[in-house]
């Protein structure tokens, strides 16, 4: 089971912190800073640079301490932040991902999940530094705070479709 689990943890944790590491730099694909910012503006979030920082930096942290599995339930817990916020993004396209849809940030918030109820595992940071396991139950807030997170961004940084074309905001864009 714990080789299982550390499979998952480094699969998941991996791709998580390389997809934060394509939003603010020109490894792995990424179009850099400036492509992260042109994304997220792309989306209607404000915040330009800023919030493309704050995302890579979220999903790269995220995604280290879950595939190291180092405070598994707070690394779960900013998987699921993140990737609601690529979720809402998604949404208006539907599940399937041939489709633009939502289906590859459902999965990642499902297994985040999971893997805050499982605890990560013997072969794990936490483990060796006797922080594991956790109970099971962190699940639950992990994915309540998550999703919670996740939500607020989009609420806050989500600037709504205007009728006549884009709006600008006053003031200079990070």
């Amino acid at each position: 089971m714990d080789t299982g689990i550390l499979i998952l943890r480094l699969l998941v944790g991996l791709l998580v912190a390389g997809h934060g590491v394509q939003k603010v730099s020109h490894h792995l694909g990424g179009r850099g800073l400036a492509g992260g910012t042109e994304e997220f503006r792309a989306d209607g979030f404000r915040g330009g640079a800023l919030t493309a920082l704050a995302a890579g930096g979220g999903q790269i942290g995220s995604g280290l301490l879950l595939a190291a599995g180092l405070l598994t339930p707070l690394a779960a817990t900013g998987t699921v932040g993140v990737m609601t916020v690529a979720l809402t993004v998604k949404w208006r396209h539907g599940l399937w991902v041939q489709n633009d849809g939502y289906e590859y940030p459902l999965v990642l918030i499902g297994t985040a999940t999971a893997l805050a109820a499982t605890g990560p595992g013997a072969r794990s940071v936490d483990a060796a530094l006797g922080l594991a396991p956790y109970p099971s139950w962190w699940a639950a807030p992990a994915l309540a705070v998550g999703l919670g997170s996740g939500l607020l961004a989009r609420l806050f940084l989500h600037r709504p479709a205007h009728p006549s074309g884009p709006r600008r905001a006053p003031g200079p864009r990070l």
